[in-house]
């Protein structure tokens, strides 16, 4: 049984919701999302209320039932409120600038790199050092920042490179004489 399943998705102020079969719409001041939930689960709505229930009692359905439910509420969230992940830049000669609405990357390599975001996510550079990536779309949000990062991850020796702010990098030991 699925206890995150079990709950019911309040809508929020400022948010209209609709559920079309499998289809749950969310319009907000931040924009609209839309998510399909698949075929496993049944979706309802009564008053300000989503209900997520499987379809039937297969291990398939109750897994889809708390994910669904989910990605029901990150809508929500998102169309009200807005994702943000923040990412901090370590080393010397390591930093970030914006070059228009592209992010201009300068990480050791003999080359800038230059990330173009995609439609619906903005990018800021508050400090050279430091990279806000914002968005309605959680999943997207993520995407990008870990698109970003991909480009130096932190090293394990030194610390440097791009990292996830809070992120606790496991150092490792140097060659001893």
């Amino acid at each position: 049984m699925s206890r995150i399943g079990k709950k019911p998705v309040q809508v929020p102020a400022g948010v209209t919701a609709t559920v079309e079969g499998q289809k749950v719409t969310a319009k907000g001041p931040k924009g609209e999302l839309v998510f399909v939930a698949n075929d496993e689960v049944v979706l309802s709505q009564e008053n300000n209320v989503i209900s997520v229930a499987p379809a039937n009692e297969s291990k398939d359905a109750r897994a889809k039932w708390g994910m669904s439910r989910t990605m029901i509420e990150n809508l929500f969230k998102g169309v009200k409120d807005g994702y943000e992940k923040k990412l901090e830049i370590t080393g010397v000669g390591y930093r970030a600038a914006m070059q228009g609405k592209n992010l201009q990357l300068q990480l050791g390599f003999s080359h800038d790199v230059i990330y173009q975001p995609p439609e619906g996510i903005s990018l800021a550079c508050p400090k050279p050092t430091e990279i806000v990536v914002t968005g309605i779309n959680k999943q997207v949000v993520g995407q990008v920042a870990a698109e970003i990062r991909e480009y130096r991850g932190p090293e394990p020796y030194k610390g440097k490179g791009v990292k996830y702010a809070g992120e606790r990098i496991v150092r490792k030991e140097g060659k001893k004489k």
